[in-house]
C-alpha cells in the first residue's frame, strides 16, 4: 500500500466519519448533502478538495451581488476562507450570511457546480492561515505572494466558515 492508497483510506474515514457525526446532531449540512455512491456527488467533493479556486458570492447591502474569487479549503463538511479585515465580502456577510459557492472552471459548461451555504465570521485566533492542510494545500502560493504562512495568518486574518446548504 502506498501514501496515495493510505490518503484515499484516510479520506474515506473521515468523510464516514462527517457523515455519522452530522447525521447524530440532526445536521442539514453538506456531509448529508452528499450520497457517496453517487457519481456526481463523488466529483462534487473531490472538486472541493482538489480545485484551487472557487468564487464566493454575496450581497452588498444596497442589494447588488458581490463576486470574488479565493482560495479556500474543504474540511469534508465545511469549506474555510481568509480575508484581510476590512474587505467587502465581510462587510456583505455581517449584514446576509447567505452565500453562493461556484467552480472557476466549469469545463466549458459542461461541468457547473454551484453550492449554496452559509458563512460564519470566525472570532479571532479560532483558525488561521497556518492550518496544516491550508498550508499543504497553498504553500507555493503562499511563496509565491512573498509571504511565510505565518505572514499569510496575519494578513488574512478573518477566517469565514461556510456551511453548505444546498447543491445546485
Amino acid at each position: 500500500m502506498d501514501r496515495r492508497d493510505v490518503m484515499i483510506i484516510a479520506k474515506k474515514d473521515l468523510t464516514c466519519i462527517a457523515s455519522s457525526i452530522s447525521r447524530m446532531k440532526g445536521n442539514k449540512g453538506m456531509a448529508s448533502l452528499f450520497d457517496m455512491t453517487k457519481e456526481r456527488d463523488v466529483h462534487i467533493e473531490q472538486r472541493l478538495r482538489n480545485d484551487y479556486v472557487i468564487w464566493l458570492n454575496s450581497v452588498q447591502p444596497d442589494g447588488r451581488p458581490h463576486a470574488i474569487i479565493v482560495w479556500f479549503l474543504w474540511d469534508g463538511e465545511t469549506v474555510l476562507i481568509f480575508s484581510r479585515p476590512k474587505k467587502q465580502k465581510l462587510r456583505n456577510l455581517q449584514q446576509n450570511p447567505h452565500v453562493l459557492l461556484a467552480f472557476d472552471n466549469s469545463h466549458n459548461g459542461s461541468d457547473p457546480i454551484t453550492i449554496e451555504g452559509t458563512a460564519q465570521l470566525l472570532a479571532p485566533g479560532e483558525v488561521d492561515a497556518t492550518l496544516t492542510a491550508y498550508v499543504e494545500k497553498y504553500g507555493d502560493g503562499i511563496k509565491q505572494l512573498g509571504f511565510t504562512p505565518e505572514q499569510m495568518a496575519a494578513q488574512f486574518s478573518q477566517g469565514i466558515r461556510i456551511t453548505p446548504t444546498r447543491v445546485l
